[in-house]
């Protein structure tokens, strides 16, 4: 399949299989995420005092497996620190954490969302162009897929010719 063919196939699964994301409470996240809030706030509490906040949007229901049921996401995009501009983020981008079965995936990423490509859902992420043997402003991408038997997310570097 030709770069052109798998660019128009993963375009048109965005518009098929738009990611439903919703934003959660945090009275009901599961704790797995909320150590990842914890640890965050705390960072932000030991540089000079700083004050901890998070948009509701952060932490989101979505997906991941393809399995019907809602999973969870974390956006560390959607904390801040009243201290530090940049702790929580900076050209790489930011953490996600992505909490399937009861197992925790995190990976630096600049954005993310979900497609359906076949039998599977995709999760597609904008990661550091360093990633894809260039440097920050490099365009770079990764799809992966969440192995239930194995729980864990699976991907690969493509061969090209």
């Amino acid at each position: 399949m030709g770069v052109r063919n798998f660019g128009a196939i993963m375009a048109s699964a965005m518009l098929v299989f738009p990611a439903q994301l919703h934003a959660k409470p945090s009275a009901d996240v599961p704790a797995q995420l909320q150590t990842k809030i914890d640890e965050a706030a705390s960072v932000c509490a030991e540089l000079d005092g700083g004050k901890f906040a998070m948009e509701d949007a952060a932490i989101q229901r979505v997906d991941l497996d393809g399995d019907g049921d809602e999973d969870w996401a974390l956006n560390e995009s959607g904390f801040a620190c009243s201290t530090a501009a940049s702790m929580y983020g900076g050209t790489g981008g930011t953490m996600a954490h992505f909490l399937v079965d009861g197992t925790l995936a995190s990976m630096l990423t600049r954005g993310w969302g979900m497609a359906k490509l076949g039998p599977h859902a995709v999760l597609l992420a904008d990661v550091h162009g360093s990633q894809c043997d260039g440097i920050n402003p490099t365009p770079c991408v990764t799809a992966s897929v969440w192995d239930a038997e194995s729980k864990t997310w699976r991907s690969t570097g493509a061969s090209w010719e």
